[in-house]
């Protein structure tokens, strides 16, 4: 999970918010954590301070999508900041559920946000999906040809 924020579509911050409690490696310990973290109500630990978003207006908040939705890690990052004025384009990685509910969560978690269409990237296309992204950027204005 990482998220990207801009002034203008040159300078950026990126950062990577890290669990205080790390996610297991092994699968069946990730399910059940997975299983745990469906309930609205779940919000883990986000290690260390968040970066401030001021003097940023556009963020892109990066994430898998686990049954339909980012996982509750990315609640925790968006209710941690003020995202008022800003543009959030949710960006994801997916099996199969495409961008999930991330757009409706984060009209939630993001109020005074405005909510741009998403990015969707199927999991497996992840390594060669530069070129869509790097379109979807130029398209949006958040990169120059």
């Amino acid at each position: 999970m990482s998220w990207r924020a801009s002034r203008s579509p040159r300078p950026s911050v990126s950062s990577r918010p890290q669990a205080a409690d790390l996610y297991p490696h092994d699968y069946d310990a990730t399910v059940q954590c997975n299983v745990r973290e469906q309930d609205p109500d779940a919000r883990p630990v986000i290690e260390g301070r968040l970066p401030s978003l001021d003097g940023y207006d556009t963020i892109l908040p990066a994430s898998l999508i686990r049954n339909v939705r980012a996982p509750m890690i990315m609640t925790t990052f968006t209710e941690d900041l003020d995202f008022r004025g800003k543009t959030v384009h949710p960006v994801t990685a997916h099996a199969m559920s495409g961008l999930g509910t991330t757009e409706r969560d984060y009209a939630t978690s993001c109020p005074g946000a405005s909510i741009a269409k998403g990015l969707a990237v199927r999991g497996e296309e992840v390594k060669d999906a530069a070129p869509a992204v790097e379109e979807r950027l130029r398209r949006t204005g958040l990169q120059r040809e």
